[in-house]
């Protein structure tokens, strides 16, 4: 209040006074108010702008995050490529032993089973309109030849391929045409229940077994002619 206002407030009478009193009171408060609500305004500020701060940190913290899983992932796509070609690479050195262990055998073994087969040729390959045929192994004699499959594992879709294979070498070889074409697939693992279907499909089962192979029909078994 100004010394006017106080000079006037000292002449007023009681109950000027009081309401003098209240007025200050009030303008005080109105004051007190003023300054607590530019202190929570600057709080607010404060508060907005960790606020922001804080989401600027996260979004660095999200890329980073982002930037991390995709050098991991492609880590792991590279082991894996990698992993798939060392794999590669052993099936197709295990898979050249196997043909060679079975191919060494071949001749004495189907000619015990009365096909007198007399040379063996193998990796058969053609293309024709995109496709590609390949067979493993095929045993001759003038009038018979021998195709053989070559499976570390042997599986009911292998046999069923195989099968396919067989319906229509032939075609794909016209060579043999006028042969008898029997079916032989060779293993060095399989299910009894796998081994029986491949046997029911007229097929010559030949188990690689240590250094030397073995044809496993039964006694009394006659290959399917697929000619």
């Amino acid at each position: 209040m100004t010394e006017s206002d106080l000079s006037e407030a000292a002449g007023a009478s009681a109950a000027e006074q009081r309401v003098w009193a209240m007025m200050e009171r009030h303008a005080q408060e109105m004051d007190r108010q003023a300054l607590e609500m530019d202190r929570r305004a600057l709080e607010m500020d404060r508060h907005a702008l960790e606020m922001r701060d804080l989401r600027e940190r996260q979004k660095e913290t999200d890329r980073q995050l982002k930037e991390t899983d995709r050098l991991l992932t492609r880590q792991a796509e590279d082991a894996d490529r990698r992993f798939r070609q060392a794999d590669g690479k052993f099936d197709s050195r295990w898979g050249r032993f196997m043909e060679s262990l079975v191919e060494g055998d071949l001749i004495p073994l189907l000619r015990a089973r009365g096909v007198d087969v007399d040379t063996t040729s193998s990796r058969y390959r053609k293309r024709r309109n995109g496709e590609h045929m390949e067979i493993d192994i095929v045993a001759v004699n003038g009038r018979e030849a021998v195709v053989v499959e070559v499976k570390t594992t042997l599986r009911p879709e292998a046999v069923r391929r195989f099968v396919e294979k067989l319906r229509v070498f032939q075609d794909w070889f016209p060579d043999h045409r006028g042969r008898t074409i029997y079916g032989a697939i060779a293993y060095l693992e399989s299910g009894e229940d796998v081994s029986r279907y491949a046997e029911r499909q007229g097929l010559f089962l030949i188990r690689a077994t240590g250094s030397s192979a073995s044809i496993v029909n039964a006694s009394d078994f006659r290959p399917l002619d697929y000619s």
